[in-house]
């Protein structure tokens, strides 16, 4: 398969689906980052802020885009790039490409029906998508439009939860089950206070006001999903529905994480037949416990600078990882904004890396297409950076392709 015959972003060739033009907002989403300037134009203050925000004073969140940048590319010339691909393949499938949709909680208050979006979206492009564990959409719901989705769960330390939860994903499905271990405790989200967002979601003038300006969002997504839905829940944080997004009773669904161990690993890992992956790995001995716990693959992971500020940057923890990884599947996350920055985490290590933001937002601008439109960006940039790399499989991508101020570890 030659990627250099991907549709040009001003057409939408979903696969199955006639081509068709793009409306002309999304035909003005040149990249990634055009996302979140036309959503956060579209999205209430306090919804915007909840998917930009990050923790304390954004050290993290920063430092995420900035250990890119310090990466530069050594291109390889006269190299015959006419047969270049992005197949990858993870866990026994074949992704057209090395990059997928990664877990964004409560996503169906940015787009209609969100979560489905989302999946759907990577589904039609053969990429992975990860449903989050604090999402409002039952994962049962998801799986039915979406089969191939991951479902990424947040446990707490409690056996008989637990249980309970791996049981009712693995009875709806899912074969692949994520386990974000870099939440013990609510972050320190200043962001979100500073945008009048809260857990619980509190009706206020600013968000009634947010939503009567904002029409499209308020019509669209919220209004739509209440008389379609009712009032949304967290629907996947244990085995029974959990409260309204408006209840005070939601601080129950996030607490006792403290308590999660490597003996809930081990205890996990004999119920999972599946592939079980650890998300929020920045540490090589954990990495190593990981292997030795049997899981079938990690995510480096910072939580997009979510959770601790300060928290190294995924892609200067990623060499450390791979290392003591063994033959572990290593995958990344947190940062990741262009189709140059894909090919970094390869070189470093990475099997494949994920996307968060991006593609809440365009799933805020545009719905499935929005999502859609995204990720032909990215394959696109992929796509012709590889072909001026000189390379023809994103196998191929390895640190002697890189430089930095210090010569990159090999």
């Amino acid at each position: 398969m030659t990627s250099s015959a991907l549709p040009a972003s001003h057409t939408d060739n979903t696969p199955g689906v006639a081509a068709r033009p793009l409306s002309r907002t999304l035909a003005r989403m040149l990249s990634l980052d055009d996302f979140e300037a036309a959503a956060r134009r579209r999205l209430p203050r306090p919804i915007f802020g909840y998917v930009a925000g990050a923790a304390e004073d954004n050290q993290s969140l920063q430092d995420n885009r900035r250990a890119f940048a310090q990466y530069g590319f050594t291109p390889r010339v006269l190299v015959d790039v006419s047969q270049r691909t992005q197949r990858t393949e993870l866990f026994g499938h074949q992704y057209a490409a090395p990059f997928g949709i990664a877990p964004m909680g409560i996503s169906a208050l940015s787009a209609y029906r969100g979560d489905v979006v989302l999946a759907r979206a990577a589904q039609d492009a053969n990429i992975p998508a990860i449903l989050s564990g604090t999402s409002l959409i039952p994962l049962e719901d998801v799986i039915q439009q979406a089969p191939a989705t991951w479902f990424q769960a947040y446990l707490p330390g409690d056996p008989a939860k637990i249980d309970a939860l791996v049981t009712r994903a693995r009875n709806a499905g899912y074969e692949t089950l994520v386990l974000t271990v870099d939440i013990p405790v609510s972050a320190n989200r200043e962001n979100n206070v500073r945008t009048g967002f809260s857990t619980p979601l509190k009706p206020s003038l600013r968000l009634a006001w947010d939503g009567l300006t904002r029409p499209r969002w308020l019509a669209g997504t919220f209004l739509r999903t209440l008389l379609a839905h009712g009032m949304p829940h967290f629907e996947n944080s244990f085995a029974t529905r959990g409260a309204p997004i408006v209840s005070a009773s939601v601080l129950r669904d996030f607490s006792a994480r403290d308590h999660l161990s490597w003996e809930h690993v081990a205890r996990i890992r004999r119920q999972w037949r599946g592939p079980l992956i650890i998300k929020g790995i920045l540490h090589p001995q954990d990495a190593a416990l990981a292997r030795q716990h049997g899981v079938d693959g990690v995510i480096v992971s910072n939580h997009g600078g979510r959770q601790l500020d300060g928290a190294i940057s995924p892609l200067r923890a990623l060499p450390g990882v791979v290392d003591a990884a063994g033959g572990m599947t290593v995958m990344m996350d947190s940062g990741v904004r262009r189709g140059g920055d894909v090919l970094k985490a390869l070189a470093l290590g990475a099997r494949f890396v994920f996307v968060g933001r991006p593609f809440n937002y365009a799933a805020a601008v545009g719905g499935q297409a929005g999502v859609a439109h995204a990720i032909k960006l990215l394959q696109a940039e992929v796509d012709r950076n590889m072909a001026m790399l000189g390379i023809n499989s994103v196998q191929e991508m390895h640190t002697g392709l890189l430089w930095r101020d210090a010569p990159v570890r090999p």
